[in-house]
């Protein structure tokens, strides 16, 4: 039953928001009583809290297995890491747009919780950066925090306007993020030229 209050909860956020759904919206949905949604959450943002961390603490362990992975490249590693994340736009849009729009609806240790695995996240991939700068795979003296965010924001953010049934695969969105990420966009080496 948890599960299934954590899928309506998913569905009904992301069509109504957080703040414009109900603990009755969702217990509704399903036709069972509200001592049945507080048998398992003490509150609607603990919901929201636990469809937050089964998004978040996913991504981290199949970004973890590809990080670990001492078999490929750093730049494979990046292309896949990229490709989880368009990925998951078909996957898991409805978890992704409410990890992106909702968290504004959590407070105190619900939200610390959620920002730590938001945060271990950032800094896999930061690390994997500086590793490969460090290998000669990318480009040293770039501020590989500033690299991270810049990746981390075109991926996180495609979820708004990437549809993965629409003309473009998702394998041609990562092939031009990663060329975009790896070569940039100027034939020219100096930005104001």
């Amino acid at each position: 039953m948890k599960h299934k209050l954590i899928e309506t909860g998913i569905q009904l956020f992301d069509q109504n928001g957080f703040k414009s759904t109900s603990v009755q919206d969702i217990v509704q949905l399903l036709g069972v009583t509200k001592g049945t949604f507080y048998y398992y959450f003490n509150s609607k943002e603990e919901l929201l809290k636990d469809i937050h961390l089964i998004y978040i603490e996913e991504l981290v362990q199949q970004q973890e297995k590809i990080i670990k992975n001492r078999q490929t490249s750093f730049t494979k590693k990046l292309y896949e890491i990229v490709t989880l994340l368009i990925r998951n736009i078909r996957t898991e849009r409805q978890s992704a747009r409410i990890f992106t729009r909702e968290m504004r609806h959590l407070s105190g240790h619900y939200l610390e919780e959620i920002k730590d695995k938001r945060n271990q996240f950032r800094k896999n991939m930061q690390r994997l950066i500086e590793a490969g700068m460090q290998q000669g795979e990318f480009k040293s003296g770039l501020p590989s925090d500033i690299l991270t965010m810049g990746i981390l924001g075109i991926t996180n953010w495609s979820y708004y306007w990437y549809n993965p049934d629409g003309e473009v695969s998702e394998e041609k969105i990562v092939d031009i993020f990663v060329q975009m990420i790896l070569n940039g966009i100027s034939i020219n080496d100096s930005v104001y030229n």
